[in-house]
């Protein structure tokens, strides 16, 4: 097993043990903030992880948190959306001189600035279909939208907190 496996695995276990155990318990603002830190599993994977891997990947990602939230289907049908439109982002947001091979996509690699525009839109998209899918109606469109925004802020803010706290120097490979 290559130290890089090793490495999602672990990343995969804490952000989403992280997730059960501690975030999903917080109220905030009367639940209309919501942190979903464990998205930035699927955000942190190498540039160039096949569409095929970050599907699959999205899959067992939201299943995981289906199982432990008894939310049937909503996270797992979140996370393959953002795992979908996650290559296509990444392609609008390229720079320049493009990727390089192999690499993930940090805050510390990448500055800050890039990490917002590539993070903020992927975040708030996942938010706004898991918290439609959770209500099944539309009639509250506005507090949804305005719940989705703040949780989307929120973990938007600990993903990045999350990465320069976790965050190797920009020369790292992983």
């Amino acid at each position: 097993m290559t130290s890089g496996l090793l490495e999602h695995i672990v990343r995969f276990v804490v952000l989403l043990g992280l997730q059960v155990l501690v975030l999903d318990h917080l109220v905030l603002f009367d639940g209309m903030m919501v942190p979903l830190l464990y998205i930035l599993f699927l955000l942190m994977l190498p540039f160039n992880t096949p569409p095929w891997a970050m599907l699959l990947l999205g899959a067992v990602t939201g299943a995981a948190m289906d199982l432990f939230g008894h939310t049937p289907g909503m996270h797992t049908s979140a996370c393959v959306l953002l795992a979908f439109l996650r290559p296509l982002w990444l392609r609008l947001v390229a720079p320049r001189d493009g990727y390089e091979f192999g690499l993930r996509p940090t805050v510390q690699r990448m500055g800050l600035a890039w990490s917002i525009t590539y993070l903020g839109p992927l975040v708030l998209i996942h938010h706004i279909w898991l918290f439609f899918f959770e209500l099944h109606r539309f009639d509250r469109i506005f507090s949804t939208l305005s719940r989705s925004v703040l949780s989307a802020l929120l973990t938007l803010v600990l993903c990045l907190i999350a990465q320069y706290l976790t965050g190797r120097s920009a020369r790292g490979r992983g």
